[in-house]
């Protein structure tokens, strides 16, 4: 059956999203905020997909944050990414440049409002990072970050990289850490199975705390949720 489920939700789910991603050019032509109307419309069906075709429930846990924030969560899956975007409001999302590259997306996601970095962590490479996410901020969007850089694996809990620490000072706004348990049901390369995932809420964290401080805080607060998955 789990086989069943993912051969489905693949056919239904990357076969109708092609004729979503080719009619993106046509949204923009609206402006931007129907293009996020239109990218959030994707994430819904996205959504529908994951609950009905592969059998998995979400449960949010936590306060819901108000107001203008800087999200930072946990990455296990290509499923967080998605549904974050629709249950938040859209927010303006830190993503590794190699996504531009894809014709059509990475187009789309850069007028969406998607902040693209690059893994090199150049200072030419971070400043480019500031400024758009100063943009981001100046208009009143939320900033969202997977600050460990990377998918991990359930158990896992890397360092934080070093650009996070300096857009927590630059932008001073509230952090509001995200945990989550995807990956013991969406695994990186294996079969996805039905159950329930978890993204829980941290209180917000105040700007203005010294960089060992938040990294701390923030670390801690992403991996609540950390489990060994079973063998």
């Amino acid at each position: 059956m789990t086989l069943v489920r993912n051969i489905v939700f693949a056919i239904v789910f990357y076969g109708l999203s092609l004729p979503i991603v080719l009619f993106v050019p046509l949204s923009a032509l609206f402006g931007k905020r129907a293009l996020i109307a239109y990218a959030q419309g994707w994430a819904a069906f996205h959504r529908w997909c994951v609950r009905w075709l592969l059998g998995i429930r979400v449960r949010y846990e936590g306060p819901r944050p108000s107001g203008q924030v800087f999200y930072a969560g946990k990455h296990q899956s290509l499923f967080e990414p998605i549904e974050l975007v629709l249950e938040l409001g859209a927010p303006a999302t830190i993503m590794r440049r190699e996504f531009a590259r894809i014709p059509i997306w990475g187009w789309a996601a850069k007028r969406y409002g998607v902040i693209l970095v690059d893994r090199t962590a150049s200072s030419a490479a971070l400043r480019h990072l500031m400024r758009e996410a100063a943009a981001a901020r100046e208009s009143g969007r939320s900033v969202m970050i997977f600050p460990e850089g990377t998918r991990v694996k359930p158990g896992e809990q890397p360092e934080l990289k070093s650009g996070f620490a300096g857009l927590y000072k630059m932008l001073g706004l509230p952090v509001v850490p995200i945990a989550t348990d995807v990956g013991l049901l969406w695994p990186k390369g294996g079969l996805k199975r039905a159950g329930v995932v978890t993204f829980r809420f941290s209180e917000a964290i105040p700007p203005g705390l010294p960089r060992a401080e938040i990294e701390a805080r923030v670390r801690e607060a992403i991996n609540a949720l950390e489990q060994i998955p079973p063998r």
